[in-house]
């Protein structure tokens, strides 16, 4: 039996429609959203440090991490891959990329147009895709009514097992969020301890229009009155844009603004634990589109904001909530445009005199992404190789040698060193897998042989190609090995 067949054994089975995901996105160059745990590879220690920041937002705490990396380097990839465990833990994410229309602050609209991103993509285990804003609310109040009916001995089913959207079923004579037919004592009972939970969100800044709004939402859902549950929806997705609008149609007086978000953010995070969510993650990745912002005023807003985020968090002003930005060393450490050009910040940020390479402190709010080695990007592409043979049905073509081959080949580019990313090792090996299926006469030697002369093969060293030859048992590891960070 050869290498190959026995790591396709040893290797678990992607699904199709995962499998194309997977190649497709990173073909493209972009993380993709399902699929992650049968490529990951290496960060073991900051995927724990991260892991610890959410076992401290669950026990009611808050945290603020920076990933920094440069382009290409896995920086992204992470972010997701916390992404889809903390779902898978009960948390709520909510992510978005900053661009030149979103920012942190803004006098256009910038800063809320990122709040809206992030409400946008709110996300959960049952919908990992985004928009899961009314699927929370409903289950809030589904929940609600479950157990304020087990209290008053009620039952446990509405007439004709009717259930919410969130699959659990409404309590007997509770309306169901499309309007069935509800008890008048219960409704009462329940309203009373929506204000008993949301009493302690009325002290935070804005709380008391964030919890009269969702009061509202359940009057409209023993009502059935679906358009004022979609309006309250738009309120909490920050889609009003003049406060007359709002009291019009809500009677409020007050919108989300791009001066105030952030607020909502915090409140969101401590109604989600009511609502029987962990917490809420917030990722923020592309800082570097703060750090081109080109008027210095606008920049400093914007890093202030991140001050305000970055002591809230640390000195226990917000509960519930984590917070990750993702961005370039230069976007963070450029003492002209960077983060740290914000003296408040620097001070906060700069690493202690004590970390050194080798003995990194992952427990600082900067963690700076290493590159993986040349083992973990063998094993990398030895699943990659597994997944689209899979995909395409044909037997896995390179062995071993091959595999350490074409490795050396990327490395031996003049400054590999300090420029090469896993992201261009990727787009490079799904290529020459896709030539190889393509061209399956033509020996991968000779496809492999072809580049080395045209790309400088011979032109690393040989420390490089002798760290590259490991052992085949490390090609065939699979995602199991990551199994303790339940990733």
């Amino acid at each position: 039996m050869t290498d190959n067949v026995k790591a396709a054994e040893a290797a678990p089975r992607v699904p199709k429609r995962v499998a194309a995901v997977i190649i497709n996105s990173l073909k493209g160059g972009v993380v993709p959203r399902i699929g992650l745990p049968y490529i990951t590879v290496g960060r073991e220690a900051e995927i724990r440090a991260l892991l610890t920041d959410l076992s401290l937002i669950a026990d009611g705490g808050a945290s603020f991490r920076f990933l920094v990396g440069r382009y290409g380097s896995g920086k992204s990839f992470l972010l997701q891959t916390i992404r889809t465990h903390a779902m898978g833990e009960g948390f709520v994410v909510a992510d978005a990329d900053l661009s030149p229309e979103r920012r942190l602050q803004g006098g256009q609209g910038q800063g809320l147009a990122t709040y809206r991103e992030l409400m946008r993509n709110l996300s959960t285990k049952t919908r990992p895709e985004g928009g899961a804003l009314m699927l929370i609310l409903d289950r809030w109040i589904s929940n609600l009514q479950m157990q304020v009916a087990g209290e008053l001995g009620t039952g446990t089913a509405a007439p004709g097992g009717a259930a919410t959207t969130s699959g659990t079923p409404v309590p007997s004579g509770a309306a169901a969020p499309g309007g069935a037919p509800n008890d008048p004592a219960l409704n009462q009972a329940v309203e009373v301890r929506i204000r008993e939970q949301v009493a302690s969100l009325e002290e935070m800044v804005h709380g008391f229009d964030f919890a009269r709004l969702l009061t509202l939402y359940y009057r409209a859902v023993v009502d059935g009155n679906d358009e004022l549950k979609g309006n309250v929806a738009r309120w909490f997705r920050g889609e009003y844009r003049t406060k007359t609008e709002a009291r019009q149609e809500l009677g409020v007086s007050i919108i989300i603004g791009d001066d105030d978000w952030y607020d909502y953010v915090k409140l969101f995070a401590q109604f989600l634990k009511g609502a029987g969510y962990q917490g809420m993650l917030v990722l923020i990745d592309e800082l570097v589109n703060l750090y081109k912002i080109p008027n210095s005023v606008t920049r400093q807003y914007n890093y202030e904001k991140i001050l305000t985020m970055y002591n809230d968090t640390l000195q226990g002003k917000a509960h519930h909530l984590g917070i990750i930005m993702g961005g370039t060393p230069q976007s963070i450490e450029d003492r002209r445009r960077g983060v740290f050009s914000y003296e408040a910040l620097r001070s906060r940020l700069t690493q202690g005199r004590f970390a050194a390479e080798g003995m990194r402190d992952m427990l600082a709010p900067i963690i700076h992404l290493h590159p993986l080695t040349y083992e973990e990007l063998l094993v990398l592409i030895e699943k990659l190789q597994q997944i689209h043979a899979g995909y395409f049905g044909y037997e896995a073509r390179l062995n071993e040698s091959d595999l350490v081959q074409f490795l050396q080949i990327e490395f031996g580019r003049v400054g590999a060193d300090t420029h090469l990313t896993p992201r261009e090792v990727i787009r490079d090996f799904i290529e020459l897998l896709d030539i190889a299926y393509q061209n399956p006469s033509t020996p991968v030697a000779s496809i492999l042989s072809g580049v080395g002369r045209n790309g400088g093969e011979g032109e690393g060293d040989s420390a490089q190609q002798s760290s590259l030859s490991v052992t085949a048992a490390a090609g065939q590891r699979d995602a199991s090995e990551f199994a303790e960070f339940k990733i």
